[in-house]
């Protein structure tokens, strides 16, 4: 079975991870792409004031409608504590045996994974796809370095999915409906009614 992994935040998904995802299944033949929002981030505490249910139902309304090959997963916010990425591949693979996993990031993600807990165990057991959400030339020349890298060190595989460039940040959207600006734009209809019914990011 090949499982397609993709795991972030998302505080809230919008349509840069939405357009990441459909490159992902546009390029890697797969069997089931699960979605994981973490629990909570290896380096950094969520202070937007949304709770796990939130994150999860905003993502499922998200990505749900993509592909039935799309499934929204709590494993990690059943897990509990940090979200490890080594952790949740170990996991999945001890319940889907021979499984080949592909884990799906974006470009914050694929600069700095020789940093995160278990690089070894990531890259010896996944192939990591990668999709941008920009164009800029001296980030490009940044990912070569570090892809080259991650080969040398680490024996990686790494796979680039080329997809529409969409700058969208959840910062900015948080803030956005802070001060009551208009991101709809950035937000599949789902996810803004799903914000606006909740009154998320207000508090």
């Amino acid at each position: 079975m090949r499982i397609g992994i993709f795991g972030g935040t998302f505080d809230p998904p919008h349509i840069g991870h939405i357009s990441a995802c459909k490159a992902f299944l546009e390029h890697v033949e797969i069997d089931v792409l699960y979605i994981i929002p973490v629990y909570m981030p290896p380096h950094k505490n969520i202070s937007s004031g949304t709770d796990e249910c939130d994150r999860l139902e905003m993502s499922r309304r998200a990505f749900e409608p993509l592909s039935d090959k799309v499934f929204v997963s709590d494993l990690e916010i059943k897990r509990g504590g940090r979200s490890y990425t080594a952790d949740t591949i170990k996991q999945i693979k001890s319940e889907n045996e021979n499984a080949e996993i592909f884990f799906l990031c974006g470009t914050d993600m694929i600069l700095t994974m020789d940093c995160w807990y278990k690089p070894e165990y990531i890259f010896a057991n996944a192939t990591i796809v990668y999709a941008r959400r920009e164009s800029e030339t001296e980030i490009t020349e940044k990912i070569a370095e570090k892809c080259e890298l991650y080969k040398q060190k680490f024996g990686a595989h790494i796979i680039y999915t080329e997809n529409n460039a969409i700058e969208a940040s959840s910062t900015e959207i948080r803030e956005a409906v802070i001060k009551n600006d208009n991101a709809s734009g950035l937000l599949s209809k789902a996810v803004y009614d799903y914000i606006k019914e909740k009154n998320l990011y207000k508090s």
